[in-house]
């Protein structure tokens, strides 16, 4: 791809040689010739990249090409499946279990793949090895199932999602009611999941089907690995969930929020639209947190955390400091 197509492509300014080749990305310090990197910094850097995105506000001379956006690093992100595009081969592999009833179209099916009945799998979508598609499931188009990932019964994914490997969606729900003999019956798991559009998801994460109703996960939400959601959650559009992270049952994650590494939610918890939580929170049940930045355990508003933490640390010289009021009495 030459650098004036890239230009063209993000309709930024290019300053330098437009007929440059670019054939792969690299970062702005290990760029060789035929590279892109991107620099968010004003000031003058040397690299070995053929072009480089910068900042409009970028004026320095420098030996390369450069092409101005106003956000170098999205700039980069969005010209990188231009550049580096993965190559596949369309094929089913003879060994693949695909029950009668299924309508699969899938441009790529790995070894060991099994597909129940009822099923739909759309158009220019990948099922890698191992994967497990139950029955009655419905997959979108250009949907990628990475290895040895399993989708249970009834489940619904999305067009253009990526399930990474060893992720588990549909399973049962924990959910017991006690007896009056103290042992636990588990509560009808007999719901669903729906993943929308564009919706990406980590490897060896679970997400439990609804126990009567659906787990939701909103369009355009992007979850890190290790992650468990469970049954009946409702996460929004545009979510961002971090590594180990869990969210418990009948919690609701509206639009645009932010959940950092380690968080933990608990049940019927309802987080507004716009709210970043903090990595190792803990937010108790039945919580509403409202839109702004919180931390802490229990979860709460960012200053206020850091007022505390303040606090904590000035214990010590407040103690000390009443050793000394005691000495001085004797």
């Amino acid at each position: 791809m030459k650098t004036q197509e890239i230009a063209d492509f993000l309709s930024a300014d290019l300053a330098g040689d437009p007929n440059i080749e670019i054939v792969g990305l690299a970062a702005l310090d290990t760029a060789v010739t035929g590279e892109i990197a991107f620099s968010e910094s004003q000031s003058f850097f040397e690299t070995k990249a053929s072009a480089v995105l910068v900042s409009l506000e970028f004026n320095e001379s420098v030996t390369c090409t450069v092409i101005k956006a106003a956000s170098p690093k999205l700039a980069f992100t969005l010209i990188a499946p231009l550049i580096h595009i993965k190559k596949i081969e369309p094929s089913w592999h003879a060994n693949a279990d695909i029950a009668d009833g299924a309508d699969v179209r899938a441009s790529f099916i790995g070894p060991f793949v099994t597909i129940g009945t009822d099923t739909i799998v759309g158009d220019s979508s990948e099922i890698h090895s191992g994967v497990r598609i139950g029955r009655n499931v419905i997959v979108g188009e250009r949907t990628v199932i990475h290895p040895n990932s399993v989708v249970y019964d009834g489940t619904r994914i999305g067009s253009d999602c990526i399930i990474h490997a060893g992720t588990v969606i549909g399973s049962d729900g924990f959910g017991y009611v006690k007896d009056e003999n103290g042992s636990h019956h588990q509560f009808p798991q007999i719901g669903s999941v729906v993943i929308e559009d564009n919706v990406e998801i980590g490897a060896n994460c679970s997400i439990d089907r609804g126990s009567l109703g659906t787990t939701r996960i909103g369009e355009g939400t992007k979850i890190d690995n290790l992650v468990h959601i469970a049954h009946n959650v409702h996460i929004g559009k545009r979510v961002i969930i971090a590594g180990q992270s869990g969210i418990a049952g009948s919690s609701v994650i509206e639009d645009d929020v932010v959940i950092a590494g380690q968080v933990g939610i608990s049940d019927h918890v309802t987080i507004r639209s716009g709210a970043v939580i903090g990595a190792k929170s803990a937010v108790f049940p039945n919580k509403i947190v409202r839109s702004g930045v919180w931390a802490g355990i229990p979860v709460q508003p960012l200053e206020e955390y850091a007022r505390q933490n303040a606090g904590l640390k000035g214990l010590q010289k407040l103690k000390d400091d009443i050793k000394d009021i005691k000495k001085l009495q004797k």
